[in-house]
């Protein structure tokens, strides 16, 4: 943040400094609304300097798109890395890809042969599609990215999540009761990030459905064929 009010105050190119806050926030574990709101209350201060001795209220809504686009990019490359070539993903810092929701599939039916239990009693897929026909260019990966912060920021407890396609997320969770709870929340924290941008609109109604695991573990590895296909 300090690099971001410096170019401000020297009038020099904020864009790569906002990048740096970008990547910043996004090693430090906030969330891209989180990361937004602090671009936002930057913006209402410097818009409105006769306010900085009281009470700013940030409204990302009222930053420039070039500002927030250059953040938000930034934040996407430091969370999720560039899907295309990373083969494994770790939960706690961004989505996984479908080769890491394969190998973890692999695990748990192999603990389950051993332990004596079914995944299929313990486990379930939670599927979120976007339907991105009607969205274009770069808010597309925007899109999943608002998906991908939702979903970790409701299974928070080590669940395994993955982004398998260009519209497909899904997370590896436990069966319990509090699974209903958390569908929902996700459902809906999802809806709302998405309609609060005008580009993401037309993706605002996310199909979110609960698959439950097959007995097998080719059954399993097949399903997530079907569902990145979907």
């Amino acid at each position: 943040m300090d690099e971001v009010c410096a170019s401000v105050v020297t009038e020099a190119e904020v864009a790569g400094a906002l990048a740096e806050l970008g990547r910043a926030r996004a090693r430090s574990g906030a969330g891209l609304e989180e990361t937004l709101t602090d671009l936002a209350a930057l913006h209402a201060v410097v818009t409105n300097p006769a306010e900085v001795g009281g009470l700013v209220a940030p409204d990302p809504d009222a930053t420039p798109s070039r500002l927030l686009r250059a953040v938000a990019v930034a934040w996407a490359d430091a969370t999720l890395g560039d899907l295309r070539g990373v083969e494994a993903g770790e939960s706690l810092t961004g989505p996984a890809t479908q080769e890491y929701l394969r190998v973890r599939l692999g695990e748990l039916y192999r603990l389950g042969r051993r332990k004596g239990f079914h995944p299929a009693d313990r486990y379930v897929l939670l599927v979120v599609t976007l339907d991105l026909t009607e969205v274009a260019g770069w808010p597309r990966l925007m899109a999943m990215i608002l998906v991908g912060d939702v979903l970790r920021s409701v299974f928070d407890g080590g669940e395994t999540l993955a982004v398998i396609g260009p519209s497909v997320a899904v997370v590896l969770a436990e069966r319990d009761g509090a699974l209903p709870k958390r569908t929902f929340e996700a459902r809906t924290q999802i809806a709302d990030r998405l309609a609060v941008d005008p580009d993401l609109r037309a993706a605002r109604r996310a199909e979110v459905r609960v698959e439950r695991l097959p007995c097998s573990e080719d059954a399993a590895q097949a399903l997530i064929h079907a569902v990145r296909r979907a």
